[in-house]
């Protein structure tokens, strides 16, 4: 669903003010960098990521890998983690703009590992959009597009002009580009040309979750 520019955009011909998006998964996913707690989510502005927010699949009970000893000193393998892989489905009906699908999937920092995998990010930052979103799927859903990163290297299963379905599958939960586990990354943009783009504000099914909640999306209480 598009919603209404807020006055102070009236009369500016670029995206809508917000759009409100499905679930682009079914499952046990813990909410991160969430907008509902901070702008810019994800402490910048830059590649439009200002309402970007990110989802971690997770157990039933809430749990990402188990840490151990080895967790604390050095990189683990992405298939460790209990959402490596798992489906992630279109949040809107749309036509598909663009496809990237051949970034591999990296082993997953934790601990110390995650402190010497920041200090790198501004490589990934510098090399373009491509090193930071790693398998992404670009989205045009009623002239705002939907972008949705970090995929499963191999997996997309859609193709560049292809009309999706709210619910369809995309692809598969990856470790690819800047991503320090397995997850989700989605952001709404108002434009295909992401170093230029507005970032547009992002709600699913009515509502904006908050970091630290897991989101448990039912494919039975999805739209037919």
């Amino acid at each position: 669903m598009i919603q209404e520019r807020h006055p102070r955009d009236r009369g500016h011909d670029r995206a809508p003010a917000s759009i409100d998006l499905d679930y682009p998964f079914t499952g046990h996913w813990l909410v991160q960098n969430s907008p509902a707690n901070r702008v810019p989510s994800h402490g910048t502005h830059a590649f439009a990521t200002t309402y970007a927010i990110d989802f971690v699949p997770v157990t039933d009970s809430g749990r990402t890998a188990p840490m151990t000893p080895s967790s604390l000193v050095r990189p683990e393998p992405a298939t460790r983690f209990p959402g490596f892989g798992r489906p992630i489905l279109a949040p809107a009906q749309g036509i598909v703009l663009a496809v990237h699908g051949s970034e591999p999937d990296h082993p997953a920092h934790r601990g110390l590992p995650s402190i010497r995998y920041a200090l790198t990010q501004h490589r990934r930052a510098a090399a373009g959009w491509v090193a930071l979103a790693g398998n992404h799927i670009l989205i045009d859903s009623g002239g705002i597009i939907v972008a949705l990163c970090h995929l499963q290297q191999g997996s997309i299963q859609i193709t560049r002009g292809q009309q999706v379905q709210a619910g369809d599958m995309l692809g598969r939960c990856g470790n690819s580009g800047n991503s320090t586990e397995p997850h989700l990354h989605i952001q709404a943009i108002d434009t295909l040309d992401i170093a230029r783009a507005n970032a547009v504000r992002l709600t699913f099914n009515g509502s904006l979750p908050t970091n630290g909640e897991v989101i448990c999306a039912d494919e039975t209480s999805r739209p037919r």
